[in-house]
């Protein structure tokens, strides 16, 4: 137990004696009221990382550095907003519910210098940078100065005049909280507060906990912790820096100071020792010897780590000997962990040494002394304190307990795996629309547009998504998007003239991610032909099967199938800066059908919590998921002045080519449109039921009689349920 005197008292009284029997006196004060030892504890680890809205619970002061949770000073009811989607074209609307609150949370009863980051239900809710991870209205910090002014929303909410300014204590408010990622209610928030610049002396903390009682002139006598939360009463807030550190609490005529162990202040000769007491002469030296057994053989010291997030770490001391018992002792304070294993070193050596003392009678000039003062004794090695000194019948009773040594060896310290989340921050949002063709074994029914969108930063999480009205400027909410997709740009684009019936083993492609976290991984042929790693590539469909990382963000893509469900039209269109989009599930969200249109061009907005302004996307929906692909292998013979052509269907079914089997034909009815043109301009048409027609002689005699000659483009088109498709294309000559 630390060692805490009051002698000012006395000094006042008059004179040394006055002074010396004053401290007497101000010790039984001092232990009654200033520090009484039955008072409530101050806070403990627990309290600290739990948020409280209890009405008179006691906000601590914080110094340096901490992790605290607060108290809730204020909130709003829950704000409820419906969100209605769809509806259109005969399909039900769902209508969505989301929830936010506006919230204040009382953290300090002392002023703070700032903010830094802020943990929701034990997750990361702001970074290091001041970025939230989840959206809320706006945020502020009233740092606890004596002339902070009202908060307006707070103001607004119960009134101006009644309001209070909470003057000398920091506090933060969140303004329209959304509350989706916290089971729509209000999380346990705990926050990092820097109150103060620097660590912090423990006399000067308790300078500041005892109102200027205890000098801080001297603090450099004292050690430093880099944060504490101090609460409760004067001892409370004192006691586990006091016990902690083995600290002595000390007066002189500038008033109390808290010291440490040192060097010796005064020797105690022979002749002190011996006096009468009440005129009877006795023993004047009693040894005092405790129990082995009540020394711990372990102390668990409890604090927290800044190494762990401010979390909860621990570090022990164990003594050999005789002994069972094991001592837990918290303390509030920010240590590293190997200092903390250090002072439990220290405490524990410290009380087996103090298990050892000696009771002296000593005549009146004893009074000079003080308890908490080190001494040796003459004839005795080793330095002593003094615990207890009483007045007693003309003479004075010293009690003293051998002082704990230095040059403690402390073990290395480890403090642990932590559970920390990694603190990244949002980026602006990137977005991609397309329209897509059919990406799997269903037939759609509608055109399947897709949005995938993505951060510049790796902290990136979702967006919310509205279709812009390209008239007014209107945007309808149509929901959030999927999990982040792996997106970014080409750089060098890979050759045209490749079959893609094939492997493109010649041609590779460059792209640039949009940040260093996204990867791409190889794939065998087997998982190639199974689907994986598609890619739209601007508008091409490609698969990869090697991906050579060039740069932090840059790849190298080869072993490539090109034109993938019937994009083989988009081969030749590449261009530098054009997008590129890996093909995954669940990382992109559906244009509603109501708005992706056949023919119509969709455009989109979306705004997360790193956005500035929202980030847009646009689309012509040429609807590739509904119509037929093009027909291949188109050939043409002239035989007997006859043009005979036949090709070979495809359909939007059976991409994958496992009986040997014609693929079904996916429409509703097998139907091909021939188109012949000069220039551009159709002059003949004809529609059949099988891959197969005739431009006969007697139609070619017609045309050449109306004035066509040389060479004409043939188109054959597939006619599907929802339209015709891409077509396939030659060039005669009649």
């Amino acid at each position: 137990m630390a060692t805490l005197v009051l002698t000012v008292v006395g000094t006042v009284v008059g004179g040394p004696i006055g002074g010396a029997i004053g401290a007497l006196i101000g010790q039984t004060v001092d232990q009654a009221i200033l520090f009484k030892p039955k008072g409530r504890e101050g806070r403990r680890l627990e309290d600290l990382r739990l948020q409280t809205s209890r009405y008179g619970d006691q906000v601590p002061r914080i110094f340096g550095t901490m992790r605290v949770a607060g108290s809730v000073i204020w909130a709003t009811d829950l704000k409820e907003n419906r969100n209605k989607q769809g509806g259109g074209k005969g399909q039900p609307s769902v209508t969505t519910y989301s929830y936010s609150a506006s919230f204040a949370v009382a953290l300090s009863s002392r002023g703070i210098v700032d903010i830094g980051r802020i943990w929701a239900d034990g997750n990361l809710l702001r970074g290091a940078a001041g970025d939230f991870k989840t959206a809320l209205g706006s945020f502020r910090i009233h740092d606890g100065s004596e002339d902070q002014a009202l908060d307006p929303l707070i103001a607004a909410d119960k009134g101006s005049m009644v309001t209070p300014a909470h003057r000398g204590t920091a506090y933060a408010v969140f303004e329209g909280l959304e509350l989706a990622d916290f089971g729509n209610r209000i999380p346990s928030l705990t926050f990092e507060l820097v109150a103060d610049g620097a660590s912090v002396a423990i006399a000067d903390i308790a300078s500041d906990i005892s109102g200027g009682a205890i000098a801080a002139e001297d603090s450099s006598a004292t050690p430093r912790v880099a944060g504490y939360a101090a609460s409760g009463t004067v001892a409370d807030a004192l006691s586990p820096l006091a016990d902690g550190y083995d600290l002595a609490l000390r007066s002189g005529g500038a008033g109390l100071r808290l010291t440490r162990d040192g060097p010796s202040e005064a020797a105690l000769a022979e002749n002190l020792i011996g006096a009468a007491f009440n005129g009877k002469s006795g023993r004047g030296e009693r040894i005092i010897r405790g129990k082995a057994e009540d020394v711990p053989v372990r102390l668990n010291i409890r604090h927290y780590d800044a190494a762990r997030d401010y979390q909860a770490g621990v570090q022990t001391s164990v003594r050999p000997g005789p002994g069972r018992q094991e001592r837990d002792f918290d303390m509030p304070a920010v240590l590293a962990a190997s200092d903390a294993r250090a002072l439990a070193e220290q405490r524990l050596q410290g009380l087996w040494a103090a298990r050892k003392g000696v009771e002296l009678r000593c005549d009146w000039r004893a009074l000079t002394l003080e308890p908490g003062m080190v001494v040796t004794l003459e004839g005795r090695g080793g330095s002593w304190r003094i615990k207890e000194l009483e007045w007693e019948g003309g003479g004075v009773r010293l009690k003293l307990t051998q002082a704990g040594g230095g040059g403690v060896v402390v073990p290395t310290a480890d403090p642990g795996v932590p559970i920390m989340q990694a603190d990244l921050l949002h980026g602006a949002t990137s977005l991609v629309v397309a329209d897509l063709p059919v990406p799997g074994d269903a037939l759609p029914t509608a055109p399947v547009v897709a949005i995938a969108a993505a951060g510049t930063q790796a902290g990136w999480r979702s967006a919310e998504l509205f279709v812009e009205d390209a008239v007014s400027g209107g945007l309808t909410s149509i929901g959030g998007t999927a999990a982040p997709a792996t997106m970014g740009t080409v750089s060098t684009v890979p050759d045209s003239e490749v079959a893609p019936q094939l492997f493109d083993t010649v041609s590779s492609v460059n792209i640039d991610l949009l940040h260093s976290q996204m990867t791409l991984s190889n794939a065998d042929d087997a998982a190639l032909l199974s689907g994986a790693n598609a890619a739209l590539l601007g508008r091409e469909v490609v698969q990869f099967g090697t991906a050579v990382q060039t740069g932090p963000a840059s790849w190298r893509l080869g072993r490539l199938l090109r034109g993938r469900r019937g994009t083989e039209w988009a081969m030749a269109g590449h261009g530098a800066g054009e997008r590129f989009l890996l093909l995954e599930e669940n990382t992109s969200a559906a244009v509603p059908s109501t708005y992706a249109v056949y023919g119509s061009t969709v455009l989109i907005d979306a705004i997360s919590i790193g956005d500035v302004t929202p980030a847009q996307g646009s689309e012509q929906i040429a609807g590739q998921a509904i119509l037929p692909v093009s027909p291949v292998f188109l050939s043409g013979t002239l035989s007997s002045g006859d043009w005979r052509f036949g090709w070979i269907r495809r359909s939007r079914l059976g991409w994958s080519w496992t009986d040997g089997a014609d693929a079904p034909l996916g429409e509703e009815q097998e139907l091909y449109r021939i188109d012949l043109s000069q220039g551009g301009a159709i002059f003949r048409s004809a529609t059949v039921s099988v891959p197969q027609w005739i431009y006969d002689a007697a139609s070619i005699a017609a045309d050449t009689g109306a004035g066509l000659s040389g060479t004409v483009d043939v188109a054959v088109r597939q006619v599907g349920t929802f339209g015709a498709g891409r077509s396939a294309t030659m060039i005669i000559t009649i």
